[in-house]
């Protein structure tokens, strides 16, 4: 009855039922179902084949690709039992042209008997294997009569199973399941289902089901491609309507008259990009209209998205008004503040920082000239979202690597001003179908030029047993002035071990390159001594760095030109990327070594080798998510991409980027879902349980 109270239409009640409503599924069954994540006939139909058998029926066994799956008409010769209860039982068979053998394991002999007569002939089926020179099928999958030879399938679905679960039980409850897919009134766009040829909902569920060969199973077969779309559509339908949601929210016009932005472009020594131009033209657009902005800025390492998000907070300064910027980590919110110093000094806008530390009395001259309007852009921790930070007037709210902030937080921001809008910065390069899954609320603005005057940085693969050679390298470079980052390896995810083997690393490295050269940083360290070895070694006191991966993310030394990365074969594609990036920020030549320890296997070889290969950040993170999954890429558990059971992330990219402009079509002509095909549209998103998506509706 959970169906009516949700207010779930009656349609799909069957489909919503108690797995054990299935005829043949009793208690036991549903227990195995259930480890699998399917407790209901909806969750089966949504649980396709995963790869099927070719049984078509052939002339021998002679010239099969084997080990494979053989369907062959054979003679049954004599049977051969085992002398112990245990042993394999065999009985020779003949077909058009060898013998082989079908063997049983713990058989009963008078079962076998009456299966394969000595004499006649069958059709058998299954997994053919050499053994000592002689083709065996063990336990075959199909004994048949000739004349009942079209009971074996020409092509057998498999489906993912768990043990305990034989593909012949899930087979008998998908067909039952099968029989509540009724019809459902169509929510696709009639032009967009028929250029792509594609079945109505219940047939496509059929065809999944009922694939006539391997070309059926793939992601591209009609049947698939529209449940995918399907899935799609529906994730894409609730962002769409979270994010116009937003945008009926109350936001504010926020014009900017340029005469900041002219002074600090005249101050420039370079002209800024063309995709960086773009992107503030972008920007401005957004805050100029009346509806909250709600834009992703993407860019690469070092692609220059400070000077853009710079002169976003100067529209806000421009009208009147102020600007925050957040960053998740103390650090990075000083980081951003010396980016930011000279800029504001050019334009003569007040600017300052606000964190945990701030000592009452500076914290509150600080929120006193907030609250009054005289500080005009803030830089800060999640600091700011503390009650007692009141602004002036808050225009523009920019959220510095998204992925640390949840969306809570990003919604909590925004309401520090009446419709501030809000411009969220990511370094971490994402493939175009999951900045879709996962930002597909936001417009998105992608940085994907580099500034001129940066130079590439030349990357090389050194095994441990060459670290001696490297340190000695670069005693020569400290000799010649030149700084470096050395960064320890993650141990075990344990910041303890970690902590052991960079201060091990420092020790080691103080000792071979004199003292007071290099200085260590890591995670466990109180925030004071983090930041005076960080600004030691920016003002160049120390030339080398010790560092675990603190200084992932933003830190900028433009002096620094050595990146050694030990033990790098541990780390992820994208982390090293961030890593790398953080020399390669001034005019002098970089150099990037990755410590490996041999030898290297598969997956760590391919990382190293692109990572060697390629500095363009979008190539790295497609790489990164064809080894790794999307769940991984960005960490499941904060990422809030959804779980498609269907749909492939990786490989339906095109499909994604069509359900965003077919949802956001759809809403545009039918904001309330009121006509039929929006009718359909809101059965879609009860089929998919968006139930999220049904309540803004029913707000809205």
């Amino acid at each position: 009855m959970t169906g009516q109270i949700s207010g779930r239409p009656p349609i799909l009640y069957p489909l919503f039922a108690d797995i054990e409503t299935l005829p043949g599924v009793g208690p036991k069954l549903a227990r195995l179902f259930a480890q699998m994540g399917i407790t209901r006939p909806r969750d089966l139909l949504f649980t396709l084949p995963q790869s099927g058998i070719v049984r078509q029926l052939r002339d021998t066994v002679q010239g099969a690709d084997l080990p494979g799956h053989v369907t062959v008409r054979v003679r049954v010769g004599a049977h051969k039992p085992s002398r112990t209860k245990t042993g394999a039982y065999r009985i020779t068979v003949e077909d058009a042209k060898v013998a082989f053998q079908l063997v049983y394991f713990r058989a009963q002999g008078d079962y076998l008997a009456k299966l394969l007569p000595f004499g006649q002939e069958r059709v058998v089926s299954g997994r053919v294997e050499l053994f000592d020179g002689i083709a065996q099928m063990v336990h075959p999958d199909f004994v048949q009569r000739p004349d009942e030879a079209s009971e074996i399938p020409a092509f057998e679905p498999v489906y993912p199973a768990t043990h305990g679960l034989g593909q012949r039980v899930i087979a008998k409850a998908v067909a039952a399941a099968m029989i509540r897919a009724v019809d459902l009134p169509e929510w696709i766009d009639p032009e967009q289902k028929r250029r792509a040829g594609w079945p109505d909902w219940a047939a496509a569920m059929a065809l999944a089901h009922a694939p006539k060969g391997p070309d059926d199973i793939m992601a591209t077969a009609p049947a698939r491609a529209r449940l995918a779309y399907d899935e799609l559509m529906a994730h894409q339908l609730t962002l769409a309507l979270a994010r116009s949601q937003l945008r009926r929210a109350k936001g504010r016009a926020t014009l900017g008259n340029g005469h900041l932005r002219a002074q600090v472009l005249a101050a420039l020594p370079y002209a800024p990009t063309g995709a960086q131009t773009r992107a503030v033209a972008e920007i401005a657009a957004d805050m100029a209209a009346p509806v909250r902005m709600n834009r992703l800025l993407q860019g690469d390492v070092g692609a220059g998205k400070t000077l853009v998000a710079f002169m976003a907070l100067l529209i806000a300064v421009e009208a009147g008004g102020q600007g925050v910027m957040m960053a998740p980590t103390e650090i990075l919110a000083r980081q951003h503040l010396e980016g930011l110093r000279p800029l504001a000094a050019t334009a003569g806008v007040t600017l300052d920082i606000l964190t945990g530390r701030d000592k009452s009395h500076d914290r509150a001259a600080k929120l006193a000239a907030l609250a009054d309007g005289r500080l005009q852009i803030l830089v800060g921790t999640h600091a700011v979202f503390q009650k007692d930070v009141a602004f002036h007037d808050l225009r523009l709210a920019i959220v510095d690597e998204q992925h640390r902030f949840g969306v809570r937080q990003r919604l909590e921001l925004g309401q520090k001003g009446a419709g501030a809008d809000v411009l969220v910065m990511t370094a971490t390069p994402i493939p175009r179908s999951l900045a879709l899954a996962q930002y597909g609320d936001m417009d998105v603005s992608v940085l994907d030029e580099k500034p001129p005057g940066r130079q590439p940085i030349r990357t090389a693969l050194v095994p441990t047993d060459r670290l001696d050679e490297v340190v000695e390298r670069l005693r020569a470079a400290v000799a010649r002035g030149q700084r470096a980052y050395w960064v320890c390896p993650l141990v075990e995810e344990s910041e303890v071990m970690d902590l052991t083997a960079a201060e091990d690393r420092f020790q080691r490295l103080r000792a071979t390159l004199g003292d007071g050269i290099v200085g260590l940083v890591h995670g466990q360290m109180p925030p004071t001594d983090k930041d005076a070895a960080m600004a030691d070694f920016v003002a160049g006191r120390t030339q080398v760095l010790v560092a675990t991966t603190v200084i992932e993310v933003g830190v900028n030394v433009p002096e620094a030109t050595i990146m050694v990365i030990e033990r790098a074969e541990i780390f992820g594609l994208a982390q090293l990327h961030q890593l790398r990036g953080r020399v390669g920020r001034g005019t002098g030549a970089s150099t990037c070594l990755l410590l490996y320890q041999s030898p290297l296997g598969e997956a760590a070889a391919r990382r190293l080798t692109t990572l060697r290969d390629t500095e363009d950040g979008f190539r790295i993170s497609e790489v990164d998510l064809e080894m790794r999954g999307a769940g991984d890429l960005i960490g499941t558990a904060q990422s809030g991409l959804p779980r498609f059971r269907i749909a492939d992330l990786e490989r339906q990219a095109a499909l994604m980027a069509v359900a965003q402009s077919d949802a956001r079509k759809l809403l545009a002509d039918d904001p309330n879902l009121v006509t039929p095909r929006g009718q359909a549209a809101r059965m879609l998103l009860w089929l998919m349980e968006q139930d999220q998506a049904i309540r803004l509706i029913q707000v809205g």
